[in-house]
């Protein structure tokens, strides 16, 4: 961290006219101090967009310097038919319904084999949650995916399609785990997680995965050696400080445990499912939100804006906001945020436009793996 970047954010925030509850939270800030749940509610509620940026900037610099990160990644959507009916969700379908869809294991086989071509070092499988899918079935895609190519990262599952699958195989989380580690398993993504109070969990997901739960598996995987991320959706029924309790339990097992990546913030789209009338929240939110992530999560190392939901020109302007990993290259292979309203219906980007992007606003482009080591400097 330069002594020029301490003294520039300082001089922009001794210059803007801040309350004083806010010049505290600055100073903590600046001094490395963490904020508490109470400070990270008090950014949200009064803290100009200004401010934060500047906060988030100072804290992803110290952090992470001035690069912005991205890796060759793919994914793999291996069905769309799902136990649970999540009102914001925009992609689930039962079986047999028009839309539903299975891949089987030698079309997932066929998609590794096409990755290739391009170099993706990463899949990232997440789903529906299959009625009959267990265990055994997960290690055999592990297995069918590593035999095509035993390089490739395979970061595979949320703790929602975990939490069943191992449950059927009628084994303890760890055992569950650790057979899926044997298969190949490298990593896991953050999805499932919502938002962390039970009472809008009951409204918005009420069968899936409890907030405690998610926790408990994303604990048991980072005690058998592998390590994962965290996500929260926003942007539908919840508060500024349904935000901050979410927040605090994923800052609470990091402190333990250490074993997050990153941390992604996904916006409520509203195309296309039950709570389309709630309707979206602005590009402004979505930069404060990710601000104050980037100031509150001090000990999670990276900040991702995961551009297929987001829109490419928003996930650039969260590059000023906190943000250091732009996720990757996808290469239109995903489909629940086209299926919920997206602007970018065939997301895909290539590395020099992912280069560019970043390139524009003062950031150096870093190729990395899965689990945040840098590859190759642009």
């Amino acid at each position: 961290m330069s002594k020029h970047l301490i003294s520039s954010s300082s001089q922009f925030v001794q210059q803007i006219s801040l309350s004083k509850s806010l010049k505290p939270i600055a100073d903590k800030v600046f001094e490395g101090i963490r904020i508490s749940p109470a400070d990270a509610e008090l950014l949200y509620n009064e803290a100009e967009l200004g401010f934060l940026g500047v906060l988030a900037t100072y804290v992803a610099e110290r952090i992470n310097g001035k690069f912005a990160l991205f890796n060759r990644n793919f994914h793999i959507e291996p069905t769309n038919i799902c136990i649970h009916n999540c009102s914001f969700c925009s992609y689930r379908r039962n079986e047999g319904e028009v839309g539903a869809w299975i891949s089987s294991l030698d079309e997932i086989k066929e998609q590794v084999k096409r990755s290739m071509v391009k170099q993706a070092t990463e899949v990232h499988i997440t789903g529906g949650v299959h009625p009959q899918w267990d265990i055994d079935y997960y290690c055999q895609m592990v297995r069918a995916i590593k035999s095509v190519n035993p390089d490739i990262h395979v970061k595979a599952f949320s703790a929602v399609e975990l939490d069943y699958a191992i449950s059927k195989s009628g084994l303890t989380l760890r055992e569950g785990i650790r057979e899926l580690k044997r298969s190949g398993l490298d990593s896991i993504p953050g999805g499932g997680a919502e938002i962390a109070d039970s009472e809008l969990r009951k409204i918005i997901c009420g069968s899936k995965t409890s907030w405690g739960r998610w926790l408990e598996i994303h604990e048991a995987v980072h005690s058998e050696g592998l390590t994962s991320n965290a996500t929260m959706l926003y942007g539908h029924m919840e508060s500024y400080a349904h935000r901050v309790e979410h927040m605090n339990g994923i800052r609470k097992l990091q402190d333990q445990t250490g074993g997050f990546n990153s941390f992604i913030p996904l916006k409520f789209k509203s195309q296309n499912n039950s709570m389309s009338q709630i309707g979206e929240v602005s590009t402004l939110e979505d930069m404060k939100n990710f601000a104050v992530a980037r100031i509150f999560l001090d000990n999670v190392p990276h900040l991702k804006a995961y551009w297929p939901m987001l829109g490419k020109s928003a996930a650039k302007l969260a590059l000023g906001f906190g943000v250091d990993d732009l996720d990757g290259t996808i290469d239109d292979s995903t489909k629940i945020y086209s299926m919920a309203g997206a602007e970018d219906q065939s997301p895909s980007m290539t590395i020099a436009e992912i280069c560019s992007t970043i390139r524009s606003v003062g950031r150096t482009p870093v190729e990395r793996d899965s689990l945040y080591n840098h590859l190759k400097t642009y």
